[in-house]
């Protein structure tokens, strides 16, 4: 039998989860091309309450993202997953069914306080073995990506022949469809699985806050998806002065969105096969720097307003792709968990400055302004993205440890073997965590090893 072939438990895991983290991330991308302009319609709205409407999702999920994460330890996974797409539900009902501005506000609040990231990500580890959770994990991030293409096209093309209203209905038909597969199609766990690898660990948070070149990564998640939420604040409505109707914007981000995912191929590889991790890096941010100052200066230029986009598609791809493999590679030994629980708050938070900072920009300035200010944050980025170290090219992997085993024996021999370069044995979990250089070693090395001992 060959060991690290998923078996069906493990295929309905990935795919059944990795569905229910796709739909739910519709609800938040689907609505960030169309607020700006279809939004205004609605009773109150400013340009500033639009941005509000944004960013206020990703303050909830930043605020319950932890908390949610640690419940799901005490009463189960799946409830809270269901829970929160319930909550998710319940605030797209709100926001479809109101007439103002504030009835979308609090519907975008309630879809971010459902927060069941952390949860599913716990879930998954706990129906995969080791061997394959990386794939499954992969899967995961690789669902993010496509996502995001799809909700951008799929927004204006809904949003055009619905209406804003049906936009949140089908959100809301999305996140229930949600709970079905995870009812019925994702299995449930015979035991929680604490692994430090996925999961947040209580007391770990502020040794990955002293980390400085956590720090960086987290602040480089943050700054992204500042310039994510107030670009697209001011995109739409950019298009129109163009000569661009709303009904057609989906055919940019298409285009842009398929050139972004060919074009980023070739850098992620030779980021990770050539280990060049940082030069790339530091040659995203320079792009996305150049993306904004094009944006600042294309006024209702068409053309030059779909470089700026191309350009910032290509670097936000890029980027979205190589900051969690950095996080991997930076984090401790048995503090992955927590550096990307952190990294995923991080994440948020900078949608909900984003959203708030691009709406209000632009309310008592204009959309030129909002680029500017996005070019004065990339800038910042910039510098502080030239401060960072080369990562140390490693991979993390737990081991599951036998009762009867010397454990300060076996650190001192998995230190030893060549390619590792940190070991962090928990007896209590029965588990070593374990970062390998994998051009000089393996997980069936290192499994061979332990069993020996």
């Amino acid at each position: 039998m060959n060991d690290n072939k998923m078996t069906s438990v493990e295929l309905r895991a990935t795919w059944g989860l990795g569905t229910v983290f796709s739909l739910r991330m519709l609800g938040m991308f689907m609505v960030l091309p169309v607020l700006t302009t279809y939004g205004m319609a609605l009773q109150g709205a400013s340009e500033a309450l639009i941005g509000l409407a944004i960013g206020i999702y990703g303050l909830a999920q930043a605020v319950f993202q932890i908390p949610f994460g640690l419940l799901s330890d005490r009463i189960g996974r799946k409830p809270l997953i269901v829970g929160g797409l319930l909550l998710f539900v319940l605030g797209s009902i709100i926001a479809a069914s109101t007439v103002s501005i504030w009835g979308v506000i609090l519907g975008r609040a309630l879809q971010g306080s459902g927060a069941i990231a952390a949860a599913v990500m716990a879930l998954l580890s706990d129906l995969t073995r080791e061997q394959n959770r990386t794939k499954a994990m992969a899967f995961i991030g690789i669902s993010f990506g496509i996502t995001f293409a799809i909700a951008m096209v799929l927004g204006p093309v809904i949003t055009h022949y619905f209406g804003l209203h049906a936009l949140f209905w089908m959100i809301a038909i999305l996140a229930s469809c949600g709970i079905v597969i995870t009812l019925l199609l994702v299995p449930s766990a015979k035991h929680h699985v604490l692994n430090r690898e996925s999961g947040m660990v209580k007391g770990s948070i502020r040794q990955v806050l002293m980390n400085q070149r956590l720090v960086k990564l987290n602040i480089g998640i943050l700054c992204l998806h500042i310039l994510l939420m107030s670009s697209f604040v001011a995109l739409p409505g950019q298009f129109e002065q163009a000569g661009f109707p709303p009904s057609e914007h989906w055919k940019v981000y298409l285009v842009t969105m398929l050139v972004a995912f060919v074009m980023v191929i070739p850098f992620i590889i030779y980021a990770e096969v050539k280990r060049k991790m940082k030069r790339v890096f530091i040659g995203c941010v320079a792009l996305l720097l150049v993306a904004e100052i094009i944006l600042w200066g294309a006024g209702s230029h068409f053309w030059t307003l779909v470089t700026g986009v191309q350009l910032f598609f290509i670097g936000f791809n890029l980027m979205e792709a190589i900051l969690p493999s950095l996080v991997s590679k930076e984090s401790p030994a048995g503090y992955k968990g927590t550096a990307m629980g952190l990294y995923s708050t991080s994440q948020f938070i900078g949608v909900a400055i984003g959203g708030s900072l691009g709406g209000w920009v632009f309310g008592n300035f204009d959309a030129q302004t909002v680029f500017l200010v996005g070019t004065m944050i990339a800038t910042a980025w910039l510098l502080v993205s030239i401060t960072m170290h080369e990562p140390p090219y490693v991979s993390s992997l737990r081991i599951v440890l036998k009762d009867a085993v010397d454990f300060d024996r076996l650190e001192q021999r998995l230190k030893a073997q060549p390619g590792v370069s940190a070991v962090f044995i928990v007896a209590a979990e029965k588990s070593a965590y374990v970062k390998i250089d994998s051009k000089v070693t393996s997980r069936p090395e290192l499994e061979a090893l332990v069993a020996s001992s």
